[in-house]
């Protein structure tokens, strides 16, 4: 059965685009970018079997399993991205999950005060998490938990085994029972329909509160994984995606996130006309490339957008 939003999606482009334009000046200034800065602070070794993800322990990406980064490293990381303009500061770790009390968890918890009493707003991404644990990380000073749905429910099988769908759901909730803001998006091009990519917005649409922030990747294959073979998603179905996003989850920050190395400055342009007022900034994402700071520097300055 075909998505309710395709009624705004299957619009005539110009007028998708000029719908969520109209929506994103209700409830946004019209020229503000969040601009965000991703560090992996553990890389690889990952158990879970993500067909997208080259920290999987599972696939050969030549990807090293490398340990949980120390404080002050991680400090002086942030550091240089709060001078660089970046708001907030997010750090994954590639883990299935971390339970509360271990010698690992307590390490983060000792990164995320460190980075806290920068002023920036510290976001991380840990895996599956219980609310308790949620709990403590926010009383550490964590403002945000990423924990994206990737794709929708029924596509899920596909992309990921080792866990379901509804045990990423259950992470969503006890971040927000935990009173936690909540980043949480997922990825285009893995081979779905474009009704999975609505259905996707619907689910993070119904969550209350919506998402404080929803990340729309764009799949970049990484050698070695299952979808390295994968063809790069078409600018105009991700601008439509973007703009129905805006329509459907009006107070949400919609993050145009992984894959803008694929995107020519003007491909861009339109996402953030369609409703995106936020990036990753930084010349890397986790394992993946990005754009470099000051390219997106100028082309905000080109397209007269405020960092913010």
């Amino acid at each position: 059965m075909p998505s309710p939003l395709r009624q705004f999606y299957d619009q005539p482009f110009f007028d998708l685009l000029q719908q969520a334009r109209e929506v994103h000046r209700q409830h946004w200034s019209r020229d503000g970018i969040q601009l965000c800065s991703l560090l992996s602070i553990k890389t690889g070794g990952c158990s879970e079997d993500c067909s997208y993800c080259a920290q999987s322990a599972r696939y050969k990406t030549g990807v090293q399993s490398e340990k949980l980064m120390g404080v002050d490293e991680v400090v002086a990381v942030a550091r240089a991205a709060k001078e660089r303009g970046a708001s907030r500061f997010c750090m994954g770790a590639a883990w299935s999950s971390v339970r509360e009390g271990t010698a690992q968890f307590e390490q983060v918890l000792d990164i995320i005060r460190a980075v806290a009493a920068l002023n920036i707003e510290v976001c991380v991404t840990l895996g599956h998490i219980s609310e308790n644990a949620a709990r403590v990380l926010k009383a550490a000073g964590l403002h945000t938990y990423n924990h994206n749905i990737d794709t929708s429910p029924e596509f899920y099988p596909n992309i990921v085994t080792t866990h379901a769908f509804d045990d990423r759901l259950n992470t969503i909730r006890a971040v927000q029972c935990a009173g936690l803001s909540l980043c949480c998006g997922g990825i285009i091009g893995m081979g779905e329909t474009i009704d999975d990519r609505l259905r996707m917005i619907e689910v993070l649409a119904a969550f209350t509160p919506p998402p404080d922030s929803v990340p729309i990747n764009c799949l970049m294959p990484q050698p070695g994984t299952p979808l390295e073979h994968t063809l790069p998603v078409d600018i105009f179905d991700l601008v439509r995606l973007i703009a129905t996003t805006r329509i459907a989850i009006p107070r949400s920050k919609i993050r145009l996130s992984a894959g803008r190395t694929l995107l020519s400055r003007e491909g861009q342009a339109l996402c953030f006309f369609a409703g995106a007022n936020s990036i990753f900034f930084g010349g890397k994402l986790l394992t993946a490339k990005n754009p470099e700071a000051e390219a997106d520097l100028q082309l905000l300055a080109a397209l007269g957008l405020a960092p913010n």
